[in-house]
């Protein structure tokens, strides 16, 4: 918009004039189809001439007739666009309209034309299968029944095709509930059990009882409660509720009716206790995961189980505990590490290498910690060649990226990268490098990065690692006494370098900023005239994140990976955190309870090893930056009142 604004007035060539008009016809449009209104697009539509989103408003206009209008149209339509983005997700909701219609030949006949279906979609095509009576579904089914927790609409019915078709038993639907219940989905678990034969269901509401007044539940059950499997399930759902709260009043709960549950209620209330436990960092949580005996394990529940032990120094439990998981999972670059050090400390040095050598050389956190493992350095790879004038000329005309890059002029970032990152499919090295050079030049740093780490055999990581506003970024950093590598690393992992970018929690700007942290800062800095409208300021942003960062750190012993922690999650959360006894760093970082954060920190510190790298020009030590994080104490903050 302020592009437009700019030009009013001024004597511009017809092309700019052209783009601008073009532009405004397709926000038009876009603004019709949203509203329905089909005579106000049609007129829009015929304002478009060869804009790069006409094919998105030829699709608006295709969507809102597709009750009444001639399928061939859509047919026409997705031929000449074949492959595109606009195609697929017009192609997807076309079948969606015809799968609520129930005319499965049509939904036969486009499904395999689409190149990365959505589950629903998927459901669809699954029930056109079906309807032929295609039995090979319902094994595609059973992949779905312990994951798909949560599903779309269209897929119930493939679900209960299960059920119908007696490929799932009693313990199958408990069980199904049971991963439910884990993942905070109660209601689901209740439509679930539906499944059930009548006279096997749980009372519904005794069921919301043992879901939402768990100790009251458990108190006031009848005498004969555990006569039957409905009233046994309940107990262990309603302990496993409890454990949410507090694992170790659950734990004393499960102790006083483990005798009434048959072995598997008992175990599995075990495990969740144990999830629980260990996600607060209980010192009893090994010991609850050992009274689950081996019962079975979600993804969530397995890994926490590893991090437990890892907390407790269990090496033999790590080691048991990864090997018990499913292979996708065990293949985890974290898994595969600590696999290897849980094989190190019992001296099994050869097996340990071989794991570590599986992932060292993945630029990411556990690939440096496998090459340190391995005695080798973490370097930045030879450059790629510059890309060459064709390759450049390749990038700019793909259709895919033109889309993109007039989504980006009209700030409609969502749609632009939903575009871009559609263009980069299929595409080899020299593409990509092409591709993130072009974002770059147009300082659209996010997709630049993106771009550039797609690459596989060669690799541009001063594209990878990009440092714009260096200018600004690198005094700040050392007006704060900070490490400009590791400030890097925390923006990059933030915001990616995008000047407006804005959370879905409220922070603004390069280093995302909460309003209430940015006021606090402003004001222990003593800045003057502050208000939140200058968040976004690129200076103002910087000198109140570096300063913020500073802060932190002096609260959390000068710890990078506390003050990680801590920008992300709260500083008061980065210090529960820690243990009785000292920690690795790693082992700190891979036991933070909030995934987001946990990820964070990882990428954050990663990040670091190779900015320094590239700043410096020499290699750089992840477990040195890593470190020791130093038992918890009960002396408060510097800061008291630290955001």
């Amino acid at each position: 918009m302020k592009f437009r604004l700019i030009l009013i007035g001024l004597a511009l060539p017809f092309s700019v004039l052209a783009q601008s008009n073009g532009d405004t016809a397709f926000l038009t449009a876009r603004d019709a189809f949203r509203a329905g209104n089909i005579t106000k697009l049609e007129r829009a539509s015929s304002q478009l001439g060869n804009h790069e989103l006409a094919v998105y408003v030829e699709s608006y206009r295709l969507r809102m007739w597709m009750e009444q209008g001639d399928p061939n149209n859509l047919r026409d339509f997705l031929q000449r666009n074949e492959g595109s983005y606009v195609a697929e997700k017009l192609r997807a909701d076309w079948i969606r309209w015809l799968g609520k219609r129930l005319t499965w030949n049509e939904v036969d006949a486009e499904f395999p034309k689409m190149l990365a279906p959505e589950p629903d979609v998927i459901c669809y095509s699954q029930q056109a299968r079906l309807a032929r009576f295609d039995q090979s579904v319902l094994a595609e089914a059973e992949k779905q029944w312990l994951s798909q927790l949560e599903p779309p609409e269209p897929c119930r019915p493939v679900l209960d095709a299960l059920v119908t078709n007696q490929r799932k038993t009693a313990d199958d639907v408990w069980a199904r509930a049971r991963r439910q219940v884990e993942a905070n989905r109660p209601g689901w678990a209740k439509t679930t059990l539906n499944y059930l034969p009548e006279s096997q269901m749980p009372d519904s509401k005794a069921f919301d009882s043992a879901i939402n007044s768990a100790m009251s539940y458990l108190v006031r059950q009848p005498g004969n409660w555990s006569a039957s499997r409905a009233g046994r399930e309940l107990a262990a759902f309603a302990i496993s509720r409890l454990a949410a709260n507090d694992p170790r009043v659950a734990a004393d709960e499960l102790e006083k009716i483990k005798g009434k549950l048959q072995d598997s209620e008992r175990q599995w209330a075990w495990t969740q206790i144990a999830l629980q436990g260990a996600k607060k960092h209980l010192p009893e949580t090994v010991d609850w995961y050992a009274n689950a005996g081996k019962a079975p394990l979600s993804d969530e529940g397995a890994q926490w189980k590893v991090r437990a032990a890892l907390r407790a120094q269990e090496w033999g439990v790590v080691r048991d505990a990864i090997q018990a998981m499913s292979a996708e999972l065990a293949a985890r670059p974290e898994w595969v590490y600590w696999l290897g050090r849980a094989l190190k400390s019992g001296g099994r040095t050869t097996e340990a290498d071989a794991l570590f050598d599986r992932i060292a050389g993945q630029p990411n956190f556990y690939g440096n910690l496998a090459d340190e493992e391995l005695e080798r350095k973490i370097t930045l790879p030879p450059k790629a060649k510059a890309t060459t004038a064709e390759e450049t000329r390749a990038a700019i005309d793909n259709p895919g990226i033109r889309r993109a890059m007039a989504f980006f002029r009209l700030d409609l970032r969502t749609e632009a990268v939903k575009e871009w990152n559609w263009a980069l499919r299929g595409m080899d090295d020299r593409e990509l490098l092409a591709a993130a050079n072009l974002a770059k030049r147009n300082q659209i740093w996010d997709r630049a990065i993106n771009t550039a780490d797609k690459t596989r055999n060669e690799h541009d990581f001063s594209l990878r690692f990009l440092a714009p506003y260096g200018e600004t970024v690198r005094p700040a950093a050392q007006n704060q006494s900070l490490d400009d590598a590791w400030v890097y690393g925390l923006m990059r992992q933030e915001s990616r370098f995008i000047t407006n970018a804005k959370s879905n929690v409220g922070a603004s700007g390069l280093m995302q900023l909460m309003p209430a942290t940015a006021k606090w800062v402003a004001k222990k800095i003593g800045l003057r005239d502050f208000s939140h409208g200058r968040v976004n300021d690129t200076e103002t942003n910087v000198l109140l994140g570096t300063s913020y960062m500073r802060l932190v750190m002096e609260n959390l012993d000068n710890h990078p990976v506390l003050a990680s922690a801590a920008y992300n999650a709260g500083p008061g959360r980065a210090k529960k955190w820690r243990a009785d006894r000292p920690l690795e760093g790693a082992i700190y970082a891979e036991t933070i309870p909030f995934s987001e954060t946990r990820d964070y920190v990882k990428k954050v510190m990663s990040n670091a090893v190779y900015y320094s790298a590239q700043f410096n020009g020499k290699s750089d030590s992840l477990k040195t930056r890593l470190g020791v994080v130093g038992a918890k104490t009960a002396e408060g903050m510097k800061d008291a009142d630290l955001p």
